[in-house]
């Protein structure tokens, strides 16, 4: 058998892989500068804690991490020529200090560094988008309550379906908004583990306390396998079908809403300054913001599809987690800006009640109830009484009527056509079971669209947001206060 190899001479890497590679990872330094600040800082602490680092090296290395981290990101020496961001950073840390930055090697490998460093970077980019998905839920809440008795025609398909009102059809993406927020925080749980101590893979022989890896750097709990704590992606997974949930969610509304303020329409128009003006025709205003929340949905589509697919690999390959570190921070980040855009448009939205009343009334969704009305007052099974509601329906469409004009007559008149018999609703007083007002104010069962019902739901989410925030705010406050923390601990050991 042939014996393996000697590792060959460090060598310069190839232009192709400097090109394809390293400059690949490189663009994503901004995302994990500061976590590799951190990361590297409370591993330097943790070897000294344990004298397994001299004080004379401990002091010169911790002061360059500092600088470091108060350097910004594009002023620090990243150059996908010398290798990947890690490679980068110690080329630069040795050149200043020479062979006492490789003390940052003792005990962990580059991976785990960029594990915590990506943990420490996500957990700040969802507690952002958990915060501002609270703001989208409570304008959510707030315009359903002020447009509780704003009537409209509830559709589906397109089509005018029953009477309902613009506050309850608001609540609709409130309510699977406020859930996503829920995902994101629990998303947000499981990003903030430790990775530290798990040495290569199998657990450091060094660095005995993981525990106080997670505390210095501000992790709630430790991750318990160390192999796990390397290669898992499905918390990566969880937080971008989150995000990518919650923006699939309200990217119905921005579709229902461009069909709105279209002229034919004129349901609503979105605040100025979320329009943009056509460059060629004057009398055109485009609701640019909301091409911004369909096509970024597609993005975030995109980068969820992307991230599974990359993760599929076998075990304990860094090609899984190689396109994470820029990908899951940008989508999370796209999801901020979008939805905070959304709550923006929410918040600023101008509502045309009376087209909105006018449309309703010209039509006939008042249908349903009426069918109930004449299976219940005549006895007549619903599947007939829907035939007969039907028919009187399509001849008052074609008699240029309105739902609002069906009277007990023309019911007779259509029974008569169905089922060979009239239901003696002649000269009946119709108008509770026409007015649509009236049928709304129906619906005051649990959920419904009664304008009360309706203020209820919108308070109760007001409070969901708020709690949402309120978690949110605490969750960045311990984060915070540790890495603030850290950076005192080690401006101590530094000597100032």
């Amino acid at each position: 058998m042939t014996p393996p190899e000697t590792v060959p001479a460090r060598s310069a890497p190839a232009r192709e892989l400097i090109d394809a590679g390293f400059a690949f990872e490189v663009a994503d330094a901004a995302e994990l500068h500061h976590g590799l600040n951190l990361a590297d800082i409370a591993h330097v602490l943790v070897l000294r804690e344990q004298r397994l680092i001299p004080e004379a090296a401990a002091v010169p290395l911790l002061r360059l991490l500092l600088e470091a981290d108060r350097q910004p990101v594009d002023a620090f020496p990243y150059d996908p020529a010398h290798g990947e961001v890690y490679n980068c950073r110690e080329r630069h840390f040795a050149a200043q200090i020479g062979d006492d930055a490789g003390w940052l090697h003792a005990g962990r490998p580059r991976r785990e560094a960029v594990r915590a460093a990506l943990r420490i970077r996500l957990r700040q980019i969802a507690a952002d988008l958990a915060a501002v998905t609270a703001g989208l839920v409570e304008a959510l809440a707030q315009r359903a309550a002020a447009h509780a008795e704003t009537y409209l025609a509830d559709q589906t398909y397109l089509q005018q379906a029953q009477p309902s009102t613009l506050g309850h059809y608001l609540l609709s993406f409130a309510y699977p908004a406020a859930r996503d927020g829920r995902r994101l925080l629990a998303a947000l749980d499981d990003i903030n583990r430790s990775p530290g101590g798990a040495g290569c893979a199998n657990g450091s022989r060094l660095l005995l306390d993981r525990e106080r890896i997670a505390r210095l750097l501000g992790f709630d709990e430790v991750i318990e396998h160390t192999r796990d704590a390397m290669w898992q992606t499905d918390g990566l997974i969880a937080a971008v079908a989150a995000a990518a949930s919650l923006v699939a969610g309200f990217n119905k509304l921005a579709e229902d809403l461009e069909i709105w303020a279209s002229q034919e329409f004129d349901y609503v128009s979105l605040a100025p300054a979320y329009t943009r003006a056509s460059v060629l025709m004057p009398q055109k205003r485009n609701p640019y913001a909301l091409s911004v929340v369909r096509g970024s949905t597609g993005l975030l589509i995109g980068r969820l599809t992307g991230l599974l697919a990359v993760t599929k690999s076998p075990s304990a390959r860094s090609d899984n987690l190689i396109f994470a570190y820029g990908e899951v921070p940008r989508a999370l980040s796209q999801a901020h800006r979008v939805t905070d855009l959304m709550r923006a448009v929410v918040a600023t939205l101008e509502v045309n009640a009376d087209r909105m009343w006018e449309v309703l009334v010209a039509g006939f969704t008042q249908a349903t109830d009426l069918a109930e009305y004449v299976m219940q007052r005549c006895e007549v099974d619903y599947r007939s009484s829907y035939r007969i509601v039907g028919r009187a329906v399509q001849t008052a469409a074609h008699a240029g009527l309105r739902g609002v004009d069906l009277t007990g007559e023309m019911l007779d008149a259509a029974a008569h056509e169905e089922t060979g018999r009239r239901l003696g609703l002649a000269g009946a007083d119709l108008s509770d079971v026409l007015d649509p007002r009236q049928l709304v104010a129906g619906r005051a069962l649990q959920g419904g669209a009664a304008p009360d019902v309706v203020r209820a739901m919108a308070a109760s989410m007001q409070q969901d947001a708020r709690r949402l925030g309120s978690e949110v705010a605490q969750r960045r406050d311990c984060v915070d206060r540790a890495e603030q923390r850290l950076l005192r601990q080690a401006e101590e050991a530094a000597g100032g």
